[in-house]
């Protein structure tokens, strides 16, 4: 797939660099009196007010994110809405010192970076927040804290779960592969020094501060092992009726919070959710990255903006409540550019047109004891679009697990989130049960 480049959009549009001042008194500030976080926005050409739109991360977005916010963001302003990425406190080029993720700093100062953009004079006052992963996390948490000018989130690849369903634990164990690559990678991001061209010579002092204030986030995440208060900050799922915004979430079959998407879509209003689930990994849906097809994400977006932001009847809230690929059957391969496979829709979840179906273990008692090792062909735990990143053949870990074969007569076709029953029996106090689900 290759990228277009869109240049005859309905707005001229500019670009500007700012520093969004937040109220004082805030915790975790740095002991200055206001302190400013750092902000691009790219707005149309128009005497009118518009709509905005906010991406808010701890990546530097001077950097880090430049070449992607440069593909989006323009996007929208050229289609009339102020779209603006925002660098969390502590990072990148804003000021104050960084803290844990999804912490209560950062969402209040999300909420009021909210209020100051729907204050503009360039403003309409309504305001759309989106993001993935990260990004898609705190609009979910900052729409679940309502502030009143927030009116749609588009949140991608994120949790509504943060113990269940995140980077951290997997079923009550710690999830190594990535916790501690995680937490790792978040300390190498928050350890760089803010841009001198951005922030002029205070940035030295600047970063010094944050070095000295920097707690690598393993420590906090393996003294919280159980699901406890820790884990349920930020979690929606404690109260999903405190979300006020429309939402449209989006997933990838291939990616590890894909069941946020059905939760939403379980526990919301007919009227404020919309769901959407492709063949997609940890990646925007438009990227053309492996496992395809790609879609139009842009434009599926700037329907739901139009929509909820601007009044107008994009015909979004007409269509199924959610929309899921079913994948065809498929030889094993650790990368597929495209799948072959089709669209469904469904007004709810659970679905009326999916019927469970149940498969009995035959049999007598069987002896699991799989080596250590097994496991070692899953796939990556989090796939980014990389060509080792899929499963290969299973039958290696197959002949390491206690393995049951179920006959199917006719065409299957399987949507939803799969479940086992067992009933164990262990000489050993705790242990680890994995069930794999295999298309043979």
């Amino acid at each position: 797939m290759s990228l277009h480049i869109a240049t005859g959009l309905p707005y001229r549009t500019i670009r500007e660099d700012v520093c969004i001042p937040l109220p004082t008194g805030r915790p975790g500030t740095d002991g200055s009196e206001i302190t400013h976080l750092y902000a691009r926005i790219w707005r149309p050409v128009t005497d009118e007010p518009v709509p905005a739109l906010l991406e808010y991360l701890p990546y530097r977005l001077s950097d880090w994110t430049a070449p992607r916010d440069q593909q989006r963001h323009p996007w929208y302003a050229g289609h009339g809405y102020a779209s603006v990425r925002v660098d969390v406190r502590g990072h990148g080029n804003s000021e104050g010192l960084p803290g844990d993720e999804y912490d209560a700093t950062e969402l209040a100062d999300g909420v009021a970076v909210i209020h100051w953009l729907a204050d503009q004079p360039w403003c309409d006052g309504k305001v759309g927040m989106f993001g993935i992963s990260w990004g898609g996390f705190n609009s979910l948490q900052i729409a679940a804290l309502a502030p009143e000018p927030l009116k749609a989130i588009v949140t991608v690849c994120s949790a509504d779960d943060r113990y269940d369903n995140d980077v951290h634990y997997m079923g009550g164990s710690v999830l190594a592969v990535d916790m501690h690559a995680w937490a790792s990678t978040m300390l190498a991001f928050v350890s760089r020094p803010p841009d001198p061209e951005f922030v002029g010579p205070a940035w030295r002092d600047m970063w010094l501060k944050r070095l000295e204030a920097v707690d690598p986030f393993i420590h906090t995440w393996l003294d919280h092992q159980t699901r406890d208060a820790y884990w349920r900050h930020g979690s929606v799922s404690e109260d999903y009726s405190a979300i006020k915004a429309k939402v449209l979430a989006v997933g990838g079959w291939h990616d590890p919070y894909r069941d946020t998407v059905l939760r939403l879509v379980r526990h919301l209003p007919d009227d404020q959710v919309r769901g959407l689930i492709g063949p997609w990994s940890h990646q925007y849906p438009d990227r053309g990255l492996p496992p395809g097809p790609a879609i139009g994400f842009l434009q599926e977006t700037l329907r739901w903006w139009d929509q909820h932001l601007k009044g107008e009847d994009s015909g979004v809230m007409n269509e199924p409540k959610l929309r899921s690929w079913i994948s065809e059957s498929h030889p094993p391969a650790t990368v597929y550019p495209e799948l072959e496979g089709h669209w469904v829709g469904d007004p709810a979840w659970p679905s009326p047109y999916v019927t469970p179906v149940e498969y009995a273990f035959q049999g007598g008692p069987v002896l699991v004891r799989s080596p250590q090792h097994t496991g070692l062909a899953a796939g990556r735990f989090f796939p980014f679009g990389n060509d080792a990143d899929l499963p290969p053949d299973q039958r290696e870990e197959d002949a390491n697990s206690a393995a049951f074969e179920f006959a199917v007569d006719e065409r299957l076709q399987i949507l939803g989130r799969p479940r086992v029953r067992l009933r164990l029996t262990s000489p050993a106090p705790r242990g680890q049960v994995i069930a794999r689900l295999c298309d043979v």
